[in-house]
């Protein structure tokens, strides 16, 4: 399978190259937003002085152009439990069910009633449909029978959380989309009605129907080409539905936040935290397997469920690193793991036997 990694990796990248930035006005509905920068009309992280120091960008940059890959894209396929419209139907309508669907995007029943994160249904992560990762694996539910959904929540605008194709397929579909500030103007721009969006700054909450939303801080960027660079917020989120709290991490490096969102938002009883697309020439916007270990201990959440990995190639570790490392950890420290096939739903508060579905797969 032939691979175009620099064309897909140019929104993660575009965050270290020099951007000119003309005068103009800034969108008054941001000012307010501590993580808003009137001066450049963008946003930004908070400061972080433990922060990792990035490599320049001719060093990233020849590394994406001259280093091969290895063992980045699974050689066996990846196992993946499809599911039909009959099946979701059949999931009881009085638990919380977590659907994994491939990196980052995961379909929910929360009580009866549907909601989607970050759904990516397409077949690359890239600004072309001609070029850049393709998926490992099918989506294990189809686009079609995806079924009505009540709420759509988005971590930040990159292509492999929002995808163009799955928002236009679904948009008739979508009751509400709960997005981080500036991310409802893409959405716009792709035909979704603007009374459909709310837009959200960190710590504020929202309630849809029965279920309280918190948008709270992660450590990441934000654009979706060389301009727009941290025009929109990223952000990650806890979800509340009944007696049981869910926490979605979005893509974030580690930073002294995860400590300030359990203490304010726990507790917890489920963390679907990043592990993937790491890196040491990019160590502040992704977390190693080390540190998304850490990050969900100082969350003080009961269970840790890794997301980010075994659908696109976007790094240059291994594939099965990031699980390998954090399955070592966590039993290592006596974390309880979950680590879902595709396709796996993962039922709140039943009991379930976590399987390393990744080994001896090459």
């Amino acid at each position: 399978m032939k691979r175009f990694t620099c064309g897909c990796l140019l929104p993660l990248f575009s965050a270290l190259l020099p951007v000119q930035v003309a005068a103009e006005e800034c969108d008054p509905r941001f000012a307010k937003s501590p993580q808003f920068s009137a001066q450049d009309c963008r946003f930004q992280n908070p400061p972080n002085p433990d922060a990792k120091p990035h490599r320049s960008t001719w060093d990233i940059w020849s590394r994406l152009l001259l280093e091969k890959k290895q063992g980045t894209v699974p050689v066996d396929p990846i196992p993946v439990r499809t599911m039909d419209r009959a099946a979701l139907a059949a999931l009881d309508s009085t638990s919380n069910h977590i659907i994994r669907l491939g990196h980052s995007s995961h379909l929910l029943k929360l009580r009866g009633k549907w909601w989607l994160i970050d759904p990516v249904f397409g077949p690359r992560v890239s600004p072309v449909s001609w070029a850049g990762p393709m998926r490992f694996h099918a989506p294990p539910v189809a686009l079609e029978d995806v079924p009505p959904i009540e709420g759509l929540i988005l971590s930040h605008d990159h292509y492999d959380h929002l995808d163009v194709p799955t928002i236009e397929a679904l948009k008739d579909r979508v009751q509400k989309y709960f997005v981080p500030l500036g991310v409802g103007a893409r959405l716009r721009d792709w035909g979704v009605a603007a009374d459909r969006i709310e837009e959200f700054d960190w710590w504020q909450e929202g309630r849809w129907g029965d279920v309280v939303l918190t948008a709270a801080p992660a450590q990441h960027f934000s654009g979706r080409t060389l301009t727009d660079r941290n025009r929109t917020l990223w952000a990650s989120w806890l979800l509340r539905s009944g007696n049981e709290r869910i926490f979605y991490s979005g893509d974030s490096g580690y930073f002294g936040g995860f400590k300030e969102i359990g203490s304010r938002l726990g507790p917890i009883d489920i963390a679907l935290m990043e592990n993937g697309a790491y890196d040491s020439y990019w160590p502040t916007v992704h977390m190693s397997p080390e540190e998304t270990v850490q990050g969900f201990q100082d969350l003080g959440a009961r269970t840790l469920y890794l997301v980010h990995n075994s659908t696109f190639d976007l790094a240059f570790h291994g594939w099965r690193e990031p699980l390998e490392r954090v399955a070592a950890l966590a039993q290592q420290r006596g974390i309880t793991l979950a680590t879902p096939e595709i396709g796996e739903v993962l039922t709140l508060g039943k009991p379930r036997e976590n399987k390393r579905w990744w080994e001896g797969l090459r």
